[in-house]
């Protein structure tokens, strides 16, 4: 990570574009374009993983931990390579612009999308496709087996499938294998075409001087490829189900914790192996993205562990976890950790030795700096050290407007206003808040998009503990339009973040 280095956070769906989500296509090398404009080289995006409709299509509740997010494919770039048709690309006039609505889009691309897997299965690209398939067959096999077979199956989990294939005979899964095998062809060659607009993305981006900024959820859920295809990783009972699930315990968010549901790992099973999905993930990771964030990084050091059936997080407890020993096999193979711990919530002394250890910059979020800790709270700007990263706010807050207008009482505006030496008004907030995290001595300042914009609640992405309504907001052409590059450049400049 460059010194003093600045950038964005925009999760890709949040593009614009007339195909009712944001993708990896146009509107992405525009937005790059936008941040090398505006003297940025960090695009920091949430997980790029596929997402579900029964998950609320969190990028946080994925079915792989490997996959590339379907919807997330270009139809422009497939236009243009001769897999789509003008005509099949224009089915999509209707959709509502800055809000996805994931039903419809889910129906209408994958009808799109199942044309051009056709037609890259009989062109002269199959070469490429097979090799892809050589190269990630150690997560593709099951990835794309578990999707044809969850469409087929119908149930909640794979706990509910046969049980031959529920435990992974293996001859139950070269049967299924074989008598699949169009349809699994056909899962094989979306995840082709997401990394290979994703390489081709990744390349302008690093022709930009921007690097890539990935997040990792810490967990994954049961109905998962993961959990199937590695059911030793995981605390799980004999027919496949959790014994305990993960959560945190009452925290700023909630005041009975949040039950996030996601079977816990087994690390003591782990560590019998070395612990070598975690680093094969880690390893993915790293060479997915320039940087990677670990979401709830605290729980690899020790986590809240709730027993499966429990109707909130409340009643749980802390278990420990071996992050040392994980994070050194990683350091071992990789040479360096390219890893942004998410150290927000309860952080112990232990957690932090840990990230002092591994030299891991944590996060600091100027939303939480005005509260009654006022003013020796970490989150304040004085209390920043350079190894770390400064947000106005995340993915799982409100928007600075959204914040100063609907959050933030009178006491903590009258400290924002003290700490800045003057009053504020909705007007100009954001680009106050914006002011003090660039000129934060911390290396490294991250924006939601939103924030430059001066928008409000409404374009918040994710209410932490609310199953509905998330990940929904998306940028319009008008709004991308209207991004400040030469304001953002300006003040980047003026603290010394523009030279990466």
């Amino acid at each position: 990570m460059a010194l003093r280095s600045s950038g964005i956070l925009l999760h890709p769906t949040s593009l614009p574009g007339r195909f009712g989500i944001g993708d990896l296509g146009p509107a992405a090398f525009r937005f790059a374009d936008f941040l090398a404009r505006a003297g940025q080289h960090l695009w920091q995006t949430l997980p790029l993983n596929p997402t579900r409709a029964e998950g609320g299509h969190s990028p946080y509740y994925s079915p792989s931990t490997f996959a590339g997010d379907p919807l997330l494919i270009s139809p422009e770039i497939l236009y243009r390579q001769g897999f789509l048709t003008r005509a099949e690309c224009s089915g999509f006039t209707d959709l509502p612009p800055g809000r996805i609505d994931f039903t419809t889009v889910d129906t209408l691309k994958e009808q799109l999308l199942a044309r051009a897997c056709e037609r890259l299965l009989g062109s002269r690209f199959r070469p490429m496709l097979d090799a892809f398939d050589k190269r990630q067959r150690a997560w593709l096999d099951d990835y794309a087996l578990f999707t044809v077979l969850h469409r087929h199956f119908k149930t909640a989990s794979w706990c509910d499938w046969p049980e031959a294939l529920r435990d992974r005979d293996k001859s139950a899964l070269a049967e299924a294998a074989d008598h699949f095998a169009p349809a699994i062809a056909h899962q094989k060659a979306l995840q082709f075409f997401f990394f290979e607009q994703w390489r081709q993305l990744r390349t302008y981006c690093r022709r930009q001087r921007i690097q890539l900024l990935g997040d990792m959820p810490i967990y994954v859920p049961l109905h998962s490829a993961d959990a199937w295809a590695h059911p030793e990783c995981f605390k799980l009972g004999p027919l496949g189900r959790p014994t305990h699930v993960s959560g945190v315990p009452p925290d700023y968010f909630s005041d009975t914790g949040q039950l996030w549901g996601h079977p816990v790992y087994d690390w003591e099973r782990m560590r019998a192996d070395g612990f070598r999905w975690w680093l094969t993930r880690i390893q993915w990771h790293a060479a997915l993205y320039d940087l990677f964030r670990i979401d709830h990084f605290r729980g690899l050091v020790a986590y809240w562990e709730v027993e499966a059936g429990a109707p909130t997080a409340l009643n749980g407890q802390w278990r420990p976890a071996p992050a040392e020993r994980l994070l050194a096999l990683a350091a071992r193979r990789l040479g360096r950790l390219p890893v942004i711990a998410e150290d927000l919530g309860i952080i112990d002394a232990a957690v932090r030795e840990v990230m002092r250890h591994w030299d891991l910059p944590g996060m600091r979020v100027l939303q939480f700096a005005f509260g009654d800790d006022f003013p020796d709270g970490a989150f304040l700007p004085h209390h920043h050290v350079r190894n770390c990263v400064v947000y106005t706010g995340t993915h799982d807050n409100n928007t600075v407007a959204g914040w100063f207008r609907n959050e933030a009482d009178a006491a903590q505006k009258r400290r924002l206003f003290d700490y800045l030496g003057h009053k504020v008004d909705i007007a100009n907030v954001c680009w106050e808040m914006i002011r003090l995290a660039m000129q934060s001595v911390a290396d490294t300042v991250i924006i939601p998009f939103q924030d430059l914009l001066g928008l409000g609640e409404e374009a918040r992405i994710n209410h932490p503990a609310r199953a509905d309504g998330n990940w929904r907001w998306r940028l319009t052409e008008q709004q991308m339009a209207a991004a400040p590059a030469e304001r953002l450049a300006h003040i980047t400049k003026t603290f010394g973040r523009s030279t990466p």
